[in-house]
């Protein structure tokens, strides 16, 4: 009986092996790179130069999130207010208030909020990326497997790495084949 090794497989014998043994990375490292590219700017940061309410905006917002960082939520609430109240065109405080929201324990609160940034960012962008992935994870959190699902796939066809590992882990048929072809290579 012969044994079977990689370098008797073609290149997409091995991107397919590949992606089944790693489907964290489907497609390999270069599709990958190719769908991070998709990742644009949030349209609503593009004319920061011509409006000074949203680098004001953005100013506050990033002090926010060191604040947050710091563990001071009840001042980064305040910042991120004032952020809103500023630029409420912009998607991306209200995300980010919604985490500071969720790290609070108010799950309404921050779900209002991710709406809201869904809204604003037309679901698309950096900031639509990162309200998908929060609303999937509470929506997983809550057993709304399918919910989570649906963000899941709309987050990782806008590149997020996070959103694509999310949905292996929520298709156990896919988690056990893998397990299984593990252990199949592993003999």
């Amino acid at each position: 009986m012969s044994t079977l090794t990689k370098d008797c497989l073609s290149e997409h014998d091995r991107q397919v092996l590949e992606s089944i043994l790693n489907p964290s990375q489907i497609g390999g490292e270069e599709y990958l790179l190719q769908e991070e590219e998709r990742h644009l700017d949030d349209p609503q940061d593009v004319n920061v130069d011509l409006d000074p309410r949203i680098s004001e905006s953005q100013r506050m917002e990033l002090e926010a999130i060191a604040l947050a960082g710091e563990g001071k939520l009840p001042e980064a609430l305040k910042l991120l207010n004032k952020s809103i109240e500023i630029a409420p065109e912009r998607a991306a405080p209200w995300n980010n208030r919604a985490q500071v929201y969720i790290l609070l324990g108010n799950e309404d609160a921050a779900l209002l909020d991710i709406d809201q940034a869904l809204k604003l960012s037309n679901s698309s962008g950096r900031t639509g990326c990162r309200a998908l992935c929060q609303r999937g994870i509470l929506k997983r959190k809550n057993n709304d497997i399918d919910g989570a699902r649906e963000d899941f796939d709309l987050a990782a066809k806008l590149g997020s790495k996070f959103a694509r590992t999310q949905l292996i882990e929520l298709n156990p048929f896919a988690a056990l084949c893998n397990q299984m072809l593990r252990e199949v290579m592993k003999m």
